[in-house]
């Protein structure tokens, strides 16, 4: 019998791609995939965005080692690069792999699977742990500050589980805000060559793929770390006119842009192919409306700036656009009035739906000093949540409330059992609103609706128009 592994990812778009690369690897492989209960090796892809992320991954690596005691237990991703030592000391973990070594997790964790102390195929690579990367427990551990082996070029992303699968075109992130531990964590920015781009994307398409998302972690600064060469690609917005030019891609959604990289190429390609090729679906991390806060953070832009971005997507996209923000809330020293000031800042825009965080303080960053000398008391932070959670609600049912008697493109996915339960499909608008459409249809259709009114969980119904 194959050995069998099990992923548990944690964390943003990036993360899970990252997640979904090492298993296309694991099967390629050979190792099939299986449960905790049963798997040799267990991946744990994890996240360090927050303190509450690095308490999940820890429940999880206790619990799964409960569940499976002989099962090798592999910790990969933000939190592995953070503290690979804290990691390397939990029972059961056998191997800590920091984002600074990812490209090397696929083989270190075949290894495990198939009962190695350390994978011959990365020893080869001449990166056997030293004593001054294992843990106190004997654990080994991959992870430095260089980032030189943490660029995990992924399998070809497939429409598969995901109909809609990210593939994952950059890494990395020099922005230093205050609150962030992420340049810590997966180092300075790093493109993804524009000839691996297109062979993934022709690749998806010629495997019967419709939509495919393009994520990173600093999606925005794509192609300014690679040389500049006539012809080549040198930005976001002539990457993505490259893909609509010799591609034959149906739809492409971009993930999370910094509001200061939609520059006026990327504004005009939403005005040239919003609503066809290319989703009309931005999300911009706003974190706060105060101009003092997003100063302390050490954000590039200001309230105005991020407005006049706003309104110059829904200028070229229309009012179909559906706009998303993240939010911080509690962000030290944040006043009554400065989150007052965030309140009507997201109160007079347009946004379709909102990610809300209560600030978390990293260890390593600014923000950790900044929250020792002027903390938000807790129960503060959990009332501006909860104010704002509602205001979220407000705008979320506003802008799907709008959409009734509209007609927009979509693509079915794979339908829960209680939507099948109903006769019903699951499907996903152009324009990021999930829809409940009428009938039974496996996923990865491409189809034109009519929106028809708004279920109670805030789906929109809807009819189709043309399926194809």
């Amino acid at each position: 019998m194959a050995s069998a592994f099990h992923i548990e990812n944690f964390g943003c778009r990036a993360a899970r791609a990252d997640g979904e690369a090492v298993g296309d690897r694991l099967r390629a492989g050979g190792l099939s995939e299986g449960q905790p209960a049963t798997a040799d090796v267990v991946i744990v892809n994890t996240c360090s965005v927050t303190a509450e992320a690095d308490r999940a991954a820890r429940a999880y690596i206790r619990r799964t080692h409960r569940l499976n005691p002989e099962a090798r237990i592999m910790v990969t991703g933000c939190y592995a690069q953070r503290a690979p030592e804290e990691l390397g000391g939990l029972d059961g973990v056998a191997a800590v792999v920091g984002n600074s070594h990812k490209a090397l997790a696929p083989e270190i964790a075949a290894g495990l699977a198939r009962g190695a102390a350390l994978p011959p195929a990365v020893t080869g690579h001449g990166l056997v742990p030293l004593a001054s990367v294992t843990s106190s427990g004997g654990t080994p551990i991959w992870a430095d500050d260089r980032f030189a082996h943490s660029f995990l070029e992924e399998a070809q992303v497939l429409p598969g589980v995901q109909t809609r699968p990210n593939l994952k075109i950059q890494e990395g992130c020099g922005n230093r805000c205050t609150f962030c531990i992420i340049p810590q964590t997966r180092g300075s920015s790093r493109s993804l060559a524009t000839e691996a781009v297109m062979r993934q994307v022709n690749g998806f398409v010629a495997a019967g793929g419709n939509e495919l998302v393009l994520s990173g972690i600093n999606l925005g600064r794509w192609g300014r770390d690679l040389p500049r060469e006539s012809g080549i690609p040198g930005s976001l917005a002539e990457l993505v006119r490259r893909i609509f030019s010799d591609t034959g891609l149906a739809r492409l959604r971009l993930s999370s842009i910094e509001p200061m990289d939609w520059d006026a190429e990327l504004i005009g390609l939403m005005r040239e192919f919003g609503g066809s090729r290319l989703a009309r679906h931005a999300h911009l991390p706003l974190q706060s409306g105060s101009d003092a806060v997003l100063r302390r953070m050490h954000r590039r832009y200001r309230p105005w700036h991020y407005a006049a971005k706003l309104a110059a997507l829904v200028d070229a996209a229309g009012p179909e656009l559906t706009l998303g923000a993240d939010v911080m809330v509690g962000f030290p020293g944040e006043s009554d009035r400065e989150f007052e000031e965030t309140l009507e800042f997201i109160r007079a825009l347009p946004f379709g739906y909102l990610h809300l965080f209560p600030f978390s303080p990293r260890p390593g960053t600014r923000g950790w000093t900044l929250h020792a000398e002027s903390p938000v008391p807790a129960k503060v932070s959990e009332e501006r949540m909860t104010i704002l959670r509602v205001l979220a609600e407000e705008k979320t049912r506003w802008h799907r409330a709008r959409m009734i008697g509209r007609t927009l493109e979509a693509i079915t996915l794979r339908t829960s059992e209680s939507q099948a339960w109903d006769g019903n499909t699951g499907a996903l608008a152009e324009n990021f609103i999930p829809l409940r459409v009428e009938g039974r249809h496996e996923a990865n259709r491409l189809l034109r609706i009519q929106a028809t009114g708004l279920t109670e969980d805030a789906l929109l119904a809807a009819r189709i128009l043309t399926l194809h």
